[in-house]
């Protein structure tokens, strides 16, 4: 049983890829790192001096980790606690995760971090689908913090470059469609989230996002609010923002409600009354 200063990997399990979710920090040694370089879903590097970054997780909750249970990560999450964040530790750590045959990011997949840690993505204005629902896996299972800029379609490869922002669901780049599979299909696979949930999810996003509307009965209601949601905002970062809802819905669908149906009223008579 967890205690008040420790999260079980289970728990941690079904935080993951929500808005709940804690900062996740990884504070495993280099040589640690460099003998499995994969993250867990979310979750950042940090150096263990706490001094030089503790400050930007005043505001929020953090689950520390080093590699297993070592002193590290326990010492590290109370250095949190004294600088007044609410820090716990992860029991197991990185090892615990690993062994339970949960998600891991390959490292090398993430595009460079700015000068504040963060992922800088660049793609076509007035998104629709997968533009939205990429930045949405990202921010949920990749980087947190990730910024996203949406711009003229000419316009991308040059602020690509000029940025260092890798560009997304556009032609000619790494980052976009492939054969029948939509951009969000390819980030699930490149960055090895297989997960029976987000693989559902993955289907209804290619449905409505190539006009292949049977493969799932829910992309038809995707691609309705998708369609609403470009209509009632002219400005791209604020329909992200309502996108991120719609998608962390269809993701706690996937996860959580597949099998519940709703009928009303719920006493109907029963024949012959």
């Amino acid at each position: 049983m967890s205690s008040i200063t420790t999260i079980s990997v289970d728990q941690l399990a079904r935080l993951v890829g929500t808005p709940k979710c804690p900062a996740l920090v990884d504070v495993r040694a280099d040589d640690e790192f460099a003998s499995d370089s994969r993250l867990l879903p979310g979750s950042g590097r940090r150096t263990q001096d706490v001094g030089l970054w503790k400050n930007g997780l005043w505001a929020r909750s953090a689950i520390v980790f080093g590699q297993r249970n070592c002193p590290l990560g326990h010492g590290v999450a109370a250095l949190l606690r004294a600088a007044g964040a609410s820090a716990i530790t992860l029991e197991g750590g990185f090892e615990a995760w690993r062994g339970a045959g949960l998600p891991l990011v390959p490292f090398e997949k993430l595009p460079p971090r700015n000068g504040e840690g963060r992922t800088l993505w660049v793609t076509r204005k007035r998104p629709k689908i997968d533009r939205i629902a990429c930045p949405w896996l990202i921010r949920r299972f990749v980087d947190p913090s990730a910024i996203f800029l949406f711009v003229k379609a000419s316009e991308v490869a040059a602020i690509g470059e000029q940025f260092n922002a890798a560009p997304f669901d556009t032609e000619g780049v790494f980052w976009s469609h492939r054969g029948e599979k939509c951009t969000f299909d390819v980030m699930l696979e490149e960055f090895a989230l297989s997960a029976e949930p987000l693989t559902r999810l993955a289907a209804i996003v290619r449905g409505a996002d190539t006009a292949r509307l049977d493969l799932a009965p829910e992309t038809h209601g995707l691609l309705a609010a998708s369609l609403g949601l470009s209509r009632m905002y002219d400005d791209d970062l604020a329909q992200l923002e309502a996108g991120m809802i719609l998608y962390d819905a269809f993701y706690r669908w996937s996860r959580d409600a597949v099998h519940e149906t709703h009928n009303w009223p719920t006493n109907k008579p029963k024949p012959g009354r």
